[in-house]
């Protein structure tokens, strides 16, 4: 998608929901390229031990994840703050889609705060969360 501007964007705006088939082995490289190789993020029997249903995406990565989509819908676009909350483990071997939306603008800092969420095929939210994106502007 080309760069958008300020100007551009409009609270309501949704942005395009980028789909995702995330893989045990995605999640297991993440995990141990970042550092995090403990079974709950690399195996199913070791989480299980741990009480959780399977291996689970290490939250960063959930983070990662959601920055991504907020630079495909707008390569321009500076995040300065990223929060998130999570409802539930992201488990892997399935889809889930990353979604977000414009909820209001700021013309003094040319920002735009978004919500965004991850879900799975049955729209439950696994992932909720706020970010602030910098925009540039026409004028500058």
């Amino acid at each position: 998608m080309s760069s958008l501007y300020f100007e551009d964007v409009e609270e309501g705006d949704e942005f395009p929901t980028l789909d995702i088939f995330l893989t045990k082995d995605q999640v297991r490289r993440y995990a141990r390229t970042a550092n995090m190789d403990f079974p709950r993020f690399t195996d199913d029997e070791g989480a299980r031990k741990e009480g959780l249903p399977g291996m689970i995406a290490p939250g960063v990565m959930s983070m990662g994840l959601l920055a991504r989509m907020i630079s495909d819908w707008n390569p321009a676009a500076r995040i300065t703050r990223i929060g998130t909350t999570f409802r539930s483990p992201v488990l892997p071997d399935k889809n889930i889609h990353l979604c977000g939306a414009v909820t209001q603008k700021d013309e003094q800092t040319h920002t735009a705060e978004c919500d965004i969420w991850m879900e799975n095929d049955d729209g439950e939210r696994w992932v909720i969360g706020t970010a602030t994106v910098a925009l540039p502007t026409k004028s500058a």
